[in-house]
């Protein structure tokens, strides 16, 4: 799925659905925990993803993502996944994540001189709602 978008009203779309599904911060990033099923958007702009998601395993999702400000890339470690992700374009992807974990999201088109310090994070919840390798979680 591939939409024209205002870079601006994306970035406040992005912002409602942080607003609603927020769980926590990290590092001043928003963390959010939308249900099984749903829309989910992330932002990047200026080194940074914007917010951190909470996934469940096994549930489908589309992800929308966009850019505020220049040409980013979407490559999700350790995951062969790699995306182009340009201002003005809503890119919707349909997602199911198969395995529990913790993934990062490294930004692999130069964006400028903090380009280096571009990663999110992606964190998928096991069956039961839990981190892998929390207590109480997957081992």
């Amino acid at each position: 799925i591939r939409r024209r978008v205002e870079p601006t009203k994306f970035f406040a779309r992005t912002q409602e659905f942080i607003k609603q599904y927020r769980v926590g911060t990290e590092s001043g990033i928003p963390v959010v925990e939308p249900p099984p099923g749903s829309d989910i958007y992330m932002t990047a702009l200026t080194y940074q993803w914007i917010p951190v998601l909470r996934l469940r395993k096994g549930a489908e999702y589309t992800l929308h993502l966009s850019a505020l400000d220049v040409n980013h890339g979407f490559s999700l470690f350790p995951l062969n996944v790699n995306f182009q992700v340009v201002p003005g374009y809503d890119y919707g992807l349909r997602v199911t994540p198969t395995e529990a974990g913790d993934f990062r999201i490294i930004c692999n088109e130069f964006c400028g001189i903090g380009h280096h310090t571009m990663v999110g994070r992606v964190i998928v919840l096991d069956e039961s709602g839990n981190e892998v390798g929390r207590s109480g979680g997957a081992q």
